[in-house]
């Protein structure tokens, strides 16, 4: 998930003497507790972290408005070394991978850019995926090329490594939480369409080349209902037949999501069908440009197998009926409700001020999120799940949730201080 790092200010001290300062006013209020708050935020010891959880409540001018706009304003970011980085190395679970940065020349660090993760191809490398793509770009973004081995994108190692890399960038360099791109090849656009789809919210935007997915993957497309999109496949294309994402297209035209399918009739003489054309880039560099996420929309379609029950912007999956659960491989096990494609789906919409209307499917409990900027906490809510009154009442507000979820998520967007459980009747 992503960090959130203060740079230079109180994280050298230990966590008793931040605590003691805190409380007892020893140094500038605001400074000390948005120390607190980003060393709560960053620390990676949960006993520390319920200190500070403890020691921020018990501020004698902090509130959840306070905090909100604390979390939100950002850290300062110092100065760090730009140009070319081929051997970077990011840790997932005591676990070294190769990384590969291009950091412009003119990034200012009081200044955010946008943020592009490639993933490379089976039998390529990240910093092969550099020297290509970072003439391509512009001034614009900071380029993340990681190394997987094999290019094995499609597993759950995989999709542990983006998140880290996007992880570890963020704490040291100033990025834009609305214009986090990702985009592979082949393998490394397998890889884009999974991690995409299951964390759907983070991403302004996914691009996808020369790549597809397996059918029993395709409900999870409906995951990226706010997520734009950019397809590239080449009609002669021998290694990823190009009716893999005609495919994927039609699906998404059936689901009424809107996106953009480039094919292209050239061929190398090395690779044939299977690559990326140069005359591709200036309209895929003027997509990119265009995006930026959208962190709060006003409707959501999440579906989930039982190994991704983390949070979908301001819904989360909690219990549901038996349903798939995919392997650290994913899917390369084939049971029979894989087969079935049993999944859980949700698709929620605020219709109207204060009303909640929610479709469910195989789900047994599930959480909402929210916060002033989606419904007035002042009046009564109306959540209303298959046409049934699931709950009806004003909404607690709790500064301890808002930390909680904001230490959980890593994003200066997604700050929730109420949180609703829903439990749905089971009917045989």
């Amino acid at each position: 998930m992503i960090g959130f790092l203060l740079v230079g200010l109180l994280l050298s001290w230990g966590c008793v003497n931040l605590s003691s300062r805190l409380v007892d006013g020893q140094v500038d209020g605001s400074k000390a507790l948005a120390g607190a708050i980003f060393h709560y935020l960053d620390t990676k010891d949960s006993e520390e972290a319920d200190r500070l959880l403890k020691d921020i409540q018990a501020h004698p001018n902090v509130s959840i408005e306070r905090v909100a706009d604390i979390i939100r304003a950002g850290r300062v970011y110092g100065p760090q070394p730009t140009g070319m980085f081929p051997e970077e190395q990011v840790v997932v679970r005591g676990r070294i991978y190769p990384l590969s940065l291009s950091i412009p020349d003119t990034y200012d660090p009081s200044k955010n850019l946008g943020l592009v993760i490639c993933l490379h191809g089976a039998g390529f490398t990240g910093d092969v995926y550099l020297e290509r793509w970072r003439g391509r770009l512009g001034e614009g973004y900071l380029l993340a090329c990681p190394t997987y081995p094999s290019g094995a994108w499609f597993t759950r190692q995989a999709e542990e490594l983006v998140l880290a890399t996007i992880h570890d960038l963020r704490t040291r360099y100033h990025i834009d939480s609305e214009r986090i791109v990702l985009t592979g090849m082949s393998n490394g656009g397998i890889g884009t369409w999974l991690i995409g789809m299951h964390h759907a919210p983070l991403f302004a935007g996914i691009a996808p080349m020369a790549s597809g997915l397996d059918d029993v993957l395709m409900p999870f497309l409906a995951n990226l209902r706010n997520t734009p999109i950019y397809i590239i496949h080449g009609a002669k294309d021998q290694v990823m037949p190009v009716e893999l994402s005609r495919t994927i297209s039609r699906e998404l035209d059936a689901l009424g999501y809107s996106h953009v399918y480039r094919e292209h009739e050239r061929e190398h003489p090395m690779a044939g069908g299977h690559y990326f054309p140069k005359e591709e880039l200036p309209d895929l560099v003027m997509w990119l440009n265009s995006q930026r996420r959208g962190p709060l929309p006003s409707r959501l379609t999440v579906v989930r197998e039982a190994s991704h029950f983390q949070s979908f912007s301001w819904l989360r999956l909690e219990s549901t009926d038996l349903i798939t659960a995919f392997s650290e491989d994913l899917v390369d096990q084939r049971d029979e409700r894989t087969r079935r494609r049993e999944y859980a789906k949700l698709d929620a919409s605020i219709v109207e001020t204060n009303r909640i209307e929610v479709r469910a499917e195989r789900v047994r409990r599930y959480s909402l999120f929210l916060n002033d900027r989606m419904v007035d906490v002042s009046k009564p809510v109306t959540v209303v799940t298959n046409g049934e009154v699931s709950f009806e009442g004003v909404v607690t507000q709790s500064l301890e949730t808002l930390l909680r979820q904001a230490r959980l998520r890593q994003d200066p967007q997604e700050l929730f201080p109420v949180q609703l459980m829903i439990t749905i009747p089971h009917r045989p």
